[in-house]
């Protein structure tokens, strides 16, 4: 059995424990807003946004990108349950910024196995088989964090599916500080009509 998976079941039969009233928690956020950020595992949007289990929807994936089922969420997260606001929150030193869409395509091609990078750029270590289905994904790769963050709320604003009247915030998470950095430019096309 995995070190890892008696880790966590040990951490759960403590938190179970632990559980208290949690199960009373409604399904809607309570503070009605929701999170859009990467899956990056220093990011703890519960301590960086001062959050409690029930208190906001928290949306993540590669990059904490816009994607057609990021938006969804949100749109979900709105229609049916009730928040009223939106955070896109990137991060510096995000892996996103370390391939290109084309780098992404080589890899699988080569080799389904993890590479590495070093200073000379990324590497496949593994054997092929490898695979092209990777060529029809958008990757949502940054070049740079702060037109991510403008990209991405502006794909937000301009979805037919999102009301007009939700401000969107644009933020950059400084890994090294913690402190979330407004980008001003995204929360000006986020402002709600």
């Amino acid at each position: 059995m995995s070190t890892i998976r008696d880790e966590v079941l040990a951490a759960n039969r403590a938190y179970v424990a632990d559980f208290g009233d949690k199960g009373k928690l409604q399904m809607p956020p309570g503070r009605r807003f929701a999170i859009l950020t990467c899956m990056d595992a220093r990011l703890d949007p519960a301590k960086y946004a001062g959050l409690s289990e029930g208190d906001t929807h928290v949306i993540r994936n590669a990059g904490g990108r816009a994607s057609d089922d990021a938006i969804r969420s949100l749109v979900i997260s709105y229609k049916l349950l009730g928040t009223r606001e939106w955070f896109v929150i990137h991060h510096t030193n995000c892996g996103m910024e370390t391939f290109t869409d084309d780098v992404m395509r080589g890899l699988l091609a080569k080799s389904l196995k993890t590479a590495t990078i070093d200073a000379g750029g990324w590497h496949d270590t593994g054997q092929g088989p490898g695979s092209t289905e990777g060529t029809f994904i958008d990757w949502l790769t940054v070049g740079d964090q702060a037109e991510s963050v403008c990209a991405d709320v502006r794909r937000i604003r301009a979805h037919p599916l999102v009301p007009r009247d939700i401000p969107i915030y644009g933020y950059i998470y400084d890994v090294k500080t913690g402190q979330l950095v407004e980008v001003p430019e995204a929360t000006r096309i986020g402002k709600a009509a």
